[in-house]
C-alpha cells in the first residue's frame, strides 16, 4: 500500500497491524525458510546461523534481541556437539527467533529524517498531527520491549502524517530537461532503468536497475552494446521536487540472497522491472522485482526492507500470477490507487497479447493475487497504468524490443480499476515522435495544492542501440474535460512539485523527432515528416555520432507542422553534403529561410530573429538539386517574447489595489497580498506586457475565507470578459489557483477583479500569465 494517507489508516492498517501474522504459510507462497525436524541440515543451521551472525542489536527492540541472543548462543553450542536431529530443532528455534526479532531500524532512521522538518514550513493546520505522530513514533522507537504492531502502526501513521503536510509557501518551478544524461545531486550519474518514483511519507523515492551496459553507453553513446543487461544493483534516489535527486543507497545488489532458492541475485539471467509497496501491516517496503533464473523459471521476486532507503532482503519468489497463461510477466509495474491498494500491472510474458491488474496481497505485500484480464489484442510491453480525473488508462507500447512507439491506451469505463475498459486508442501528442523517442516506463501522479499533474517516464534504452543520448524522458500528461489525455512531447519544462503546475521551458525544443532516431532503421517516411517529392530517408551517421540524420536529394523535401506561441525564435541544424534550404512559414504564410551550403563535414547553421505570431507553423527541409542535403539537430526554439511564465504579484506596482496590503495570512508569495475592501467595485487590477498580441493562460491565486463565494468581473483592457466565481477555500491561510484564458494585446495590458458582492473580492497574492498562443 504505497501511498500512506489517513484514508488508508482509516480502512483498518492499525486493526491489521494489531493481527501481524509472523507466518504467512496459510495465505500462499511465503519466504519462510524450512523449520521442521529432520529437514534442517547441519548445512542449514550453520548457513542460518552465519546470517543472522550479522545482525546488529542496535536495529531491534532490547526485548527480542536479548530472546533471540539466547536462542542464538544455544544453537552455537548444539553446532559443535549435536546430533542430526538435535541440529534440526536448534535450527527451528533460531529460526523462529530470528523471526521474532522487532526491527525499529527503519523506524528510528525515519524519526532522524523527520526532526529535520521545520514547523514554520508548514501550515499550522497540517503540522500539529505531525508532530503528535512523530512524538509518538519516537516513543515507540525507544520503547525496548514495543512489539512489531506497535512500530509498524507507529510508522505508518508518522508517514501518513508526513504525506498529508502542507507547504506554507508555493514552491518553485524546478526544470526538467529530456535528451540528456541525468545526474544526482553529487553529480554523478543516474542509473534507474525499468523502475519507478513512489512518495512514502513527504518524500518521492525512485528505484530502477543499473545494467552494466548504462555505464558503457554513457561513456561513448556513439556506438550500439548489444545485450549488455547485466545486473549490478537496484539504486534509490530520494527528492522533495521530482527533479534534484540524491543517491540514498543501493538496497540491492549481485550479492544479495535469494534466501530458500539458493544463491545470490548475481546468479539470476535477468533482473528487469520493478515496483515497490508500502505495506501498512508489517512496515516493510516491499520491492516486485521481474526475474528469470536458469534454476527457477521466470517469475516475480519479492524483495523487502524496513525504510525506503535500508538494505532490502528476500522476501519470496511466485512463479507464476493465476489467471496469465504464461510463467513470469511481460514487463510490469506497481500501481497505487487512491485509497492505498497496491496493484500489480502486467502482460503474459510469452506474445504479451493479454494485460492483467492483480492485488499485491495486503497482508503482507509478498503475493500477487489472481489476476484479472482488462485487455487483449497485439502484443504490448512496458505495461503502466496511471488514473487521472477519475479514470483509470492502461498505457503500453509496441512489442519490439525495447523500441520508441506510440503509447496504446486502454480507458476503464466504470470506476474500479479490475473493471472494464475501451479498446484500445492512441495517446494523443505520441503520433509525431513515438512518444518523445521513448517506450512506456511508469508515471508519477502528483497531487498538489492547484492542480494534479501525471508524469509520463519514458525509457529511452532499445538495448542502448546508438539512439542519441538519455535514457529516461520526462513529459507532462494533462486532460481537459471530457476529452482523452494528452501527451505533451516537450525536450524542455518547468515544474512545481508543490502546487503541481508545469510550463514549457525557455529552451524546449518545437521541432518533433529533430534528431530522426524514432524510427531506429532505414525509412523513406520519417516519422513527424511529411515529403514532397524527390528522396528522403535518414542515414547512418549523425552530427553528435549518433545513429541516424536527415538526407533529403533530387530536389525534393520534406515538412513538419507544429504549434507554438507567439515570440522570436531562432533556428539551428547541423548539416553536411550538397546545398539546401530550411524554411520557417508561418500561418500567414510569411516565411524565413536559411540557406544551407555545400560543406564536406558537419558545419552549424543558424537563422535567428524569427518573429511568429502564434498557432500553426511549417518547417521544410529542401534539397537545392540532385545533390543530397544532410542535416541532423534541428531546433527551434524561442529567445524572447510574452509574457511567458511571468508573475505579477498584487502589492508591487503598478498592480492596484483597492484596500490594503497585508501580510498576516501565512502561505502568501512576495511581500504580502491584496486584502481588497469588502464593498462592490473595491477591484485589484494587474499592468500585463505582452510583446505579441495572442492568447494567454492567467492563474489567480487567492485565498477565501469565508463561507461563500465572492464573484467578480473579469475585465481585460475595458472589457468585460466573465463573471468569475471565487469559491471558498475553507481558510484565510489556503491558497488556490483559479485558471482562465483571455486574449491580450501587444504591448501594455490591464487585467481587473471587480467583485460584485459587498463582500469585495478574496484575498489576492498575485497573478501568474502563461505562454502565449
Amino acid at each position: 500500500m504505497t501511498r500512506t494517507s489517513r484514508n488508508a489508516l482509516r480502512r483498518g492498517g492499525l486493526v491489521a497491524a494489531a493481527l501481524l501474522l509472523v507466518s504467512v504459510a496459510a495465505a500462499g507462497p511465503t519466504a519462510a525458510a524450512t523449520t521442521g525436524g529432520q529437514a534442517a541440515s547441519a548445512d542449514a543451521l550453520v548457513g542460518l546461523y552465519e546470517e543472522v551472525s550479522k545482525y546488529s542489536p542496535a536495529d531491534y527492540t532490547a526485548t527480542s534481541w536479548e530472546s533471540f541472543s539466547a536462542t542464538k548462543n544455544a544453537a552455537a553450542s548444539v553446532m559443535q556437539r549435536g546430533s542430526q536431529n538435535e541440529r534440526a530443532v536448534a535450527h527451528g528455534k533460531l529460526q523462529g527467533a530470528a523471526d521474532g526479532l522487532v526491527m525499529v531500524q527503519g523506524l528510528k532512521s525515519l524519526v532522524a529524517d523527520y526532526r529535520t522538518r521545520v514547523a514554520a514550513k508548514y501550515t499550522g493546520g497540517s503540522w500539529a498531527p505531525f508532530a503528535k505522530a512523530l512524538d509518538n513514533a519516537e516513543r515507540v522507537a525507544a520503547d525496548g520491549s514495543a512489539t512489531a504492531p506497535q512500530v509498524a502502526a507507529a510508522k505508518t501513521e508518522l508517514m501518513s502524517a508526513a504525506d498529508d503536510l502542507v507547504a506554507a509557501d508555493v514552491g518553485t518551478f524546478q526544470t526538467i530537461t529530456n535528451n540528456t544524461f541525468w545526474n544526482d545531486t553529487s553529480g554523478n550519474p543516474i542509473y534507474s532503468q525499468g523502475g519507478g518514483v513512489f512518495r512514502f511519507g513527504d518524500t518521492y523515492y525512485w528505484y530502477g536497475v543499473h545494467y552494466l551496459g548504462a555505464e558503457s553507453y554513457r561513456a561513448n553513446p556513439t556506438q550500439k552494446y548489444d545485450n549488455q543487461v547485466t545486473f549490478q544493483s537496484i539504486p534509490v534516489y530520494s527528492s522533495k521536487d521530482l527533479v534534484n535527486w540524491k543517491f540514498e543507497n543501493r538496497v540491492a545488489t549481485r550479492s544479495t540472497s535469494l534466501g530458500r532458492l539458493g544463491g545470490n541475485m548475481g546468479n539470476a539471467g535477468w533482473i528487469g522491472r520493478l515496483g515497490v509497496s508500502y505495506n501498512e501491516n508489517t512496515g516493510k517496503y516491499v520491492l516486485l522485482v521481474q526475474m528469470w533464473h536458469p534454476t527457477h523459471d521466470h517469475g516475480v521476486l519479492f524483495l523487502q526492507g524496513d525504510s525506503p532507503t535500508s538494505n532490502f532482503t528476500f522476501g519470496n519468489f511466485q512463479v507464476q500470477v493465476t489467471n496469465s497463461p504464461t510463467t513470469g510477466t511481460g514487463d510490469q509495474t506497481v500501481f497505487t490507487d487512491d485509497n492505498g491498494q497496491d496493484y500489480l500491472i502486467f502482460s503474459n510474458r510469452e506474445g504479451r497479447s493479454r494485460g492483467f491488474v492483480s492485488r499485491i496481497r495486503a497482508s503482507d505485500s509478498l503475493y500477487v493475487e489472481p489476476g484479472v484480464q482488462i485487455r487483449s489484442g497485439a502484443g504490448r510491453e512496458g505495461n503502466a497504468m496511471f488514473k487521472l480525473d477519475g479514470k483509470y488508462y492502461h498505457a503500453a507500447s509496441d512489442l519490439h524490443g525495447w523500441n520508441t512507439s506510440v503509447n496504446y491506451v486502454n480507458e476503464s469505463t466504470g470506476s474500479s480499476v479490475q473493471g472494464s475498459y475501451s479498446g484500445e486508442y492512441v495517446l494523443a501528442g505520441t503520433e509525431m515522435d513515438y512518444s518523445h523517442v521513448t517506450q512506456t516506463g511508469f508515471f508519477v501522479t502528483v497531487k498538489g495544492t492547484v492542480q494534479n499533474t501525471v508524469i509520463y517516464a519514458g525509457d529511452r534504452w532499445a538495448d542502448f542501440a546508438w539512439n542519441g543520448i538519455g535514457y529516461n524522458q520526462w513529459v507532462p500528461i494533462t486532460r481537459t474535460g471530457t476529452a482523452r489525455p494528452q501527451f505533451h512531447s516537450v525536450s524542455q519544462w518547468e515544474f512545481n512539485a508543490t502546487t503541481g503546475e508545469w510550463r514549457v521551458g525557455p529552451n524546449n525544443n518545437y521541432i518533433l523527432n529533430p534528431d530522426f532516431q524514432a524510427d531506429r532503421i532505414i525509412v523513406s517516411n520519417l516519422r513527424g515528416w511529411t515529403n514532397s517529392g524527390g528522396s528522403v530517408t535518414n542515414v547512418n551517421g549523425g552530427a553528435n555520432g549518433s545513429r541516424f540524420a536527415l538526407q533529403v536529394s533530387n530536389s525534393g523535401s520534406t515538412r513538419q507542422q507544429i504549434n507554438v506561441p507567439a515570440g522570436t525564435y531562432a533556428l539551428s541544424l547541423h548539416a553536411r553534403g550538397s546545398a539546401g534550404q530550411v524554411v520557417v512559414t508561418d500561418a500567414g504564410g510569411n516565411a524565413r529561410t536559411l540557406s544551407i551550403p555545400s560543406s564536406s563535414g558537419w558545419a552549424q547553421r543558424r537563422l535567428a530573429d524569427i518573429a511568429l505570431p502564434g498557432g500553426a507553423v511549417t518547417v521544410t527541409v529542401r534539397a537545392s538539386g540532385s545533390g543530397g542535403v544532410i542535416v541532423d539537430q534541428l531546433s527551434l526554439v524561442k529567445t524572447s517574447g510574452g509574457p511567458s511564465g511571468q508573475r505579477y504579484e498584487a502589492e508591487t506596482p503598478p498592480a492596484i489595489c483597492q484596500g490594503t496590503i497585508d501580510s498576516n495570512q501565512a502561505g502568501f508569495s512576495g511581500s504580502g497580498f491584496c486584502n481588497g475592501t469588502n464593498a462592490v467595485g473595491a477591484y485589484v487590477q494587474f499592468t500585463v506586457n505582452a510583446t505579441a498580441a495572442g492568447t494567454a493562460t492567467i492563474g489567480v491565486r487567492f485565498a477565501n475565507g469565508g463561507t461563500t463565494a465572492r464573484p467578480a468581473n473579469l475585465i481585460v483592457n475595458g472589457t468585460t470578459l466573465a463573471t468569475v466565481s471565487f469559491e471558498a477555500t475553507g481558510a484565510w491561510t489556503t491558497w488556490v489557483t483559479k485558471t482562465l484564458t483571455v486574449t491580450l494585446n501587444a504591448g501594455s495590458n490591464t487585467i481587473r477583479l471587480d467583485p460584485t458582492t459587498a463582500a469585495g473580492i478574496p484575498n489576492v497574492d498575485y497573478l501568474d500569465v502563461g505562454p502565449m498562443a
